[in-house]
């Protein structure tokens, strides 16, 4: 396959592997925050339903009143949280899952409306006895996750020069030490790292206009990186000043790049779609300390859209533009594909992956390499707009939204 330049900057010797945020040390029943408490899509849960009934599984209840808008779930210490757009503001909301109900609700910033959707997009940040979260037209908050008192606010665009992408802000904030981090694309603010605390700035850096993805952190070397795929390229930037160590433009489309990157050892592979495809970098050691970033190859073979893919054990597993896809991470040979659910989003619990289409259809299907084998579906409500919330799985409990509506599934084993 054809290879790329991937240009790199200093950094030490090279241990590339996944590093957990401070939101990992959360109780394995938690999911606080998007993809999950590593952000990699996978919930340790166990003891969950390897087939369901026709039907699909028990519904436990609907919760109302979760707005407007794409926001995905947290769940932390008993409570949900999301985002959404009620009247002409977006909203940071909360609910009792023991009651059944709205814990609280805070406003957030103004509406964000668009001809594919209004609301808000991104998925709050719980970690800290804080939820952070960042709005469709850029409005960024700490909140005090148990009572909803707001503790700090500002709109990063306006802040640091960045202007609104087509279909809005869609970040899910980074929180890592005493950091919150995001991309609001500004000049010399591309990426910006914020003290928790109190919102003041800690560093900024690259002039990247934003990108609709979320970032993951890394570990080089025994030194913390943070991976961003701004709108033109992937960089990695030194999580203690923000320095670029590396970039990597080749999987950047010029329309919207919004899948989460993955990393495994010293691999990280990032997608788009717009038919443009994936690529696996490579990075290791060069000389006089020096980084080398290397394209081990590129493939159309996996597309990601609006929806990340998950790497479970040797392989991906992901949705290629429309198409359930199993491929080898360190390789790009594809095991299978399958149409399955259609196109939409997932993530992984004991064996299986949760795949929610944006038509409403749900569907369990195992996660191995062997073939596709699906394991019951069912189909949700649909509001008049596709269903691109991403699925969530949290203590025995597959939490689904489709705009206003919560759903609320119990999938432990009987």
């Amino acid at each position: 396959m054809k290879r790329s330049s991937v240009k790199a900057v200093t950094c030490g010797m090279i241990l590339l592997a996944c590093l957990s945020t401070s939101a990992s040390a959360q109780s394995k029943g938690d999911w606080p925050q998007w993809r999950g408490p590593n952000r990699d899509g996978i919930s340790k849960e166990t003891g969950l339903l390897k087939q369901w009934p026709a039907a699909g599984p028990t519904l436990v209840r609907k919760l109302l009143g979760a707005g407007r808008g794409y926001s995905s779930l947290s769940v932390a210490d008993g409570l949900l949280y999301t985002m959404g757009l009620r009247g002409e503001r977006e909203y940071v909301i909360a609910f009792d899952l023991a009651k059944g109900k709205e814990a609280w609700a805070t406003a957030h910033g103004s509406a964000f409306k668009n001809d594919r959707g209004d609301g808000p997009r991104g998925t709050p940040t719980v970690e800290g006895g804080r939820v952070y979260s960042l709005g469709g037209n850029g409005d960024l908050s700490a909140i005090e996750a148990r009572t909803g008192k707001l503790i700090w606010t500002m709109n990063v665009l306006q802040k640091f020069g960045g202007s609104n992408i087509q279909w809005g802000i869609s970040e899910s904030p980074l929180v890592i030490g005493e950091k919150v981090l995001v991309n609001p694309g500004g000049p010399g603010a591309s990426v910006v790292a914020l003290n928790k605390k109190d919102g003041s700035l800690v560093w900024k850096s690259q002039s990247d206009r934003a990108g609709y993805s979320s970032a993951i952190p890394v570990e080089v070397g025994g030194k913390t990186q943070v991976v961003f795929f701004t709108h033109t390229r992937v960089v990695g930037l030194d999580l203690g000043d923000g320095k670029l160590l590396w970039e990597y433009p080749r999987a950047a489309n010029d329309v919207a790049n919004a899948a989460t990157p993955i990393a495994r050892g010293n691999r990280v592979f990032v997608s788009s779609d717009y038919g443009n495809g994936g690529g696996l970098v490579e990075i290791k050691a060069g000389e006089k300390g020096a980084v080398a970033a290397r394209e081990v190859y590129f493939t159309k073979e996996m597309r990601n859209h609006h929806s990340s893919s998950i790497l479970i054990g040797e392989h991906l597993y992901g949705f290629s533009s429309g198409i359930l896809t199993a491929m080898r991470f360190d390789t790009g040979e594809v095991a299978w594909r399958d149409r399955s659910v259609g196109k939409g989003s997932m993530v992984y619990a004991d064996g299986m992956l949760y795949c929610l289409s944006e038509n409403g259809v749900v569907g369990l299907v195992e996660a191995t390499p062997e073939a596709y084998r699906e394991k019951g579906r069912f189909r949700i409500p649909q509001d008049s707009l596709p269903t691109w919330s991403h699925p969530v799985v949290a203590g025995g409990h597959l939490y689904l939204r489709d705009q206003d509506t919560i759903y609320d599934y119990d999938v432990r084993g009987k």
